[in-house]
């Protein structure tokens, strides 16, 4: 099978097995794994961060950056496409006692003044606006890439409001390695940040929260109150160490593959959107397939496609796919859309 659903099916290299084997370990409710510690400082000073935090997941990194920015009955900005509010199950609602608004779709192409305009002061029995969330890259925006003069205005508006911003950053590895915009540039710019080690990254679990020495202690009261302790954890942030060390240079491989599967199927009309990094959106409602039966036509030639929507679909290059993978999906799709 050429697996092209998602960055997140990719299994650990060799390399990074033998990393989780030899890791030395503690229990990190404690604090006192030296492999999570020593992981957390090293994220933390790529964002130009005082301090990180190891949790099991993206969501629930996202879910304790908003609940340090954003108190119960007060609302976030974000737009309506965003991981935080589309594919969290409500978590910032039903944890967080969070009210969320949203700006209309636009993936990566947002509007600084759009969202200022959006913003409620306090007073009046309105919900005040207490932070403004954005996602680099954006998921549903197939991987598009939000330009760093955009999110400087996005700062700015901040600023001038009193309000925070949070950067779900589950594939900024792959904007910083398209536009060439260094770690900390981003980290200077969000009061926190989430960052993903098992997409594109490929190991196995794990995602931190970065920010401020003073936020992440209260970051770990969170997390364990969304039970996210864990004990001897260490395998798996040797993992994390071994995936930020050796696997973010190579996301460019992955780039490239990513635009030569949309190469190949511009002519059919069914790129939904330019592709930037390593997803490839895919809309079909000029085509006679819908998502569903061209995810059903693939798979039973050896390719797997994401299905989003009715007329929806995507493609994820990744660590696991290569070359050869990358020429039979090609192979497989331009046949199906070709009839």
């Amino acid at each position: 099978m050429v697996d092209l659903r998602s960055d997140t099916v990719t299994r650990p290299t060799p390399e990074m097995r033998a990393a989780m084997a030899e890791a030395e370990v503690g229990d990190d409710v404690y604090g006192e794994d030296p492999t999570v510690n020593a992981l957390e400082a090293e994220v933390a000073a790529l964002f130009g961060h005082e301090a990180a935090l190891f949790a099991p997941t993206g969501s629930m990194a996202n879910q304790i950056a908003l609940q340090l920015l954003v108190p119960p009955g007060a609302e976030l900005l974000c737009d309506a496409d965003a991981h935080v509010v589309t594919y969290e199950v409500g978590a910032a609602a039903a944890y967080g006692g969070i009210s969320s608004r949203t700006w209309p779709a636009a993936g990566a192409d947002l509007d600084p003044e759009r969202i200022a305009a959006m913003i409620r002061p306090d007073g009046y029995h309105a919900v005040p606006t207490r932070a403004i969330a954005v996602e680099q890259t954006h998921n549903r925006g197939g991987g598009g890439v939000i330009p760093l003069a955009t999110l400087r205005e996005l700062r700015r508006i901040a600023d001038d409001a009193g309000l925070a911003l949070h950067c779900d950053g589950a594939r900024i590895w792959h904007a910083h390695v398209a536009d060439g915009v260094p770690l900390a540039h981003y980290g200077e710019l969000f009061d926190t940040l989430s960052v993903c080690l098992s997409k594109g990254l490929g190991a196995p679990v794990g995602s931190l929260v970065v920010s401020s020495a003073e936020r992440i202690a209260r970051a770990r009261i969170i997390r364990k109150r969304l039970g996210g302790g864990m004990r001897q954890v260490g395998v798996l942030a040797a993992a994390g160490r071994y995936a930020v060390r050796h696997h973010v240079d190579r996301l460019a491989v992955d780039h490239a593959r990513a635009a030569r599967l949309a190469e190949a199927l511009a002519p059919f009309g069914v790129l939904a959107g330019p592709v930037r990094t390593n997803i490839v959106p895919l809309d079909l409602t000029k085509s006679a397939l819908d998502a569903p039966a061209l995810a059903a036509a693939a798979r039973s030639r050896g390719v797997l496609v994401s299905v989003l929507g009715p007329r929806t679909a995507r493609l994820v290059t990744h660590y696991d796919v290569d070359d050869g993978g990358v020429a039979r999906a090609i192979e497989v799709l331009t046949a199906i859309f070709r009839g």
